[in-house]
């Protein structure tokens, strides 16, 4: 297995979530048991040695790789969900994206001070959901541990505004 496989699995869908944005489908790549493994495997190789206290995931597909990196290195999962999705009280953040805006949330209790997260979603576009999920970790006390995602989109330039911090990916899209 290598990149370029999990790259040639991940499939272009036109007009999606609206008229104008290429959505990057990592359902394939899911389906796979060695695609699959191989992304969780890349991302964890980064924080043997450094292990962080959790993994904060973004709703949804997020969720999929930063509960299989907490299982895999033995650490915490925090959910950064959509506002009105968790059950107990919260904070929010509030953040532009390529096509509108939206509010996050995680748990006011969810990170302890000092504890050394990293952020993980599947895909980098502007950096504004990834730059709101940062603000709460760190409102909360967290340390950002680093950044990682499955694709990063290059020429949106998300990276830039997310510059103060360690950022991996595995795709990079120019």
């Amino acid at each position: 297995m290598s990149i370029e496989t999990i790259n040639a699995a991940i499939r272009d869908v036109v007009d999606f979530p609206k008229k104008g944005i290429i959505f990057k489908d990592i359902t394939p790549v899911l389906k796979s048991e060695k695609l699959f493994h191989e992304v969780v495997d890349i991302i964890a190789a980064r924080y043997e040695k450094n292990r962080p206290d959790s993994f904060a995931a973004i709703e949804s597909r997020g969720f999929i790789f930063g509960s299989a990196l907490a299982y895999k290195l033995n650490c915490g999962f925090i959910p950064v969900r959509k506002k009105g999705k968790l059950p107990y009280k919260t904070i929010e953040e509030s953040y532009s994206l390529e096509y509108g805006t939206a509010t996050l949330e995680v748990h006011e209790d969810a990170v302890r001070a000092g504890e050394k997260v990293v952020v993980i979603d599947d895909l980098l576009a502007t950096g504004g959901t990834a730059g709101a999920s940062v603000r709460l970790i760190e409102r909360l006390g967290g340390k950002i541990a680093g950044l990682e995602f499955v694709i990063e989109l290059g020429f949106l330039k998300g990276r830039a505004n997310l510059s103060k911090y360690n950022i991996n990916s595995i795709i990079l899209v120019d």
